[in-house]
């Protein structure tokens, strides 16, 4: 049984528009893709861990470990998509299209470019964004200890 063709394009596409749920890694090894469960995995986690705090009156270090693990595979999905899109067509072909040497290239192009510079963007917006938040939250907890302290 041969493998399809894997287009760089679909996988930078993937990456982008769905990130977190490793479906960019399935569509390049398949169902039994160990990091694509392990971005599904970590971004289910992740999104529990959003409703708890959510739900929850005080912030729980579970929740806040659940969010970060779900933040992670994020922006793993959006750096496998600029490390792929990045990499040479002839190093794409050889490692994911071998089958078809000499009947079908990958031809990247601008779409594959754009898909890059809008996970870069992103990525590094929702990283600065997480960053701030996070620091946020753990100098108001550090204020309330204080007056709890101080009491």
């Amino acid at each position: 049984m041969s493998t399809p063709f894997r287009s760089k394009l679909i996988f930078s596409a993937l990456g982008l528009f769905l990130p977190g749920t490793g479906f960019n890694c399935f569509y390049l090894l398949g169902i039994k893709s160990f990091w694509g469960w392990i971005q599904l995995t970590s971004l289910i986690a992740g999104i529990l861990g959003f409703l708890l705090l959510n739900t929850s009156p005080e912030s729980s270090a579970a929740a806040w470990v659940l969010i970060v693990l779900g933040f992670i595979a994020l922006e793993a999905s959006w750096l496998s998509t600029i490390v792929f899109g990045l990499r040479p067509d002839e190093k794409w072909d050889a490692q994911f299209n071998a089958s078809f040497q000499g009947k079908q290239k990958t031809e990247s192009g601008w779409p594959v470019v754009i898909c890059v510079i809008l996970s870069l963007v992103i990525g590094a917006g929702a990283m600065m964004s997480f960053l701030a938040i996070g620091f946020e939250q753990f100098f108001i907890y550090q204020i309330e200890e204080a007056k709890k302290l101080s009491q």
